[in-house]
Parts: C-alpha cells; structure tokens; sequence
C-alpha cells in the first residue's frame, strides 16, 4: 500500500483550469449549436412567440463563456505564480 503525496496549491489550480478548459470548449460547441438553431428557425419561433425564450438563452450562454474565459486567464496568472522559480 503505497503513500499518497498530498496535492499542492499549485496542483489544485492546475487541475481547476483543466476542469475549466473543458467547460469552456462545452460551453463554445453549445453557444454555436444555439446560434445554429436560431438562424434556421428564427422566423418560426418569432411565429410562435417563441424567439426571445432562444435569446435569453442565447445571451446567458454568451454571459457565461465569457466569464468562464476570464477565470481561466486569472487562474493562469495564479498558476503562474506558483511556479517554483528554476534552480540556477
């Protein structure tokens, strides 16, 4: 029975932005599958009242995967910092 090593704050971070980057590439595909969508049926949703239920969504999304990149380009700056400086 081996002896895990306990994870380093640099290890934490390092697997939140893995975690982070994958919900960014989900969020991208659902943004431009929603925005596909949209332009095919734009007219018949706006018939059935129906388009600014797509919109809301549409803007949510866009709200979300722009704040998702922006905690991934500060947990960089983090990640950045916990670097152990190279041994001269």
């Amino acid at each position: 029975m081996s002896e895990e090593t306990a994870k380093t704050p640099l290890d934490h971070v390092a697997d939140t932005l893995s975690q982070l980057k994958e919900m960014r590439h989900y969020s991208k595909n659902n943004v431009e599958m929603l925005t596909t969508q949209w332009l095919l049926f734009d007219g018949e949703l706006a018939k059935l009242k129906q388009a600014t239920k797509i919109e809301n969504l549409m803007m949510r999304q866009s709200e979300f995967h722009d704040a998702l990149e922006t905690a991934i380009a500060e947990l960089e700056e983090v990640k950045a910092e916990l670097q152990p400086a190279p041994e001269e």
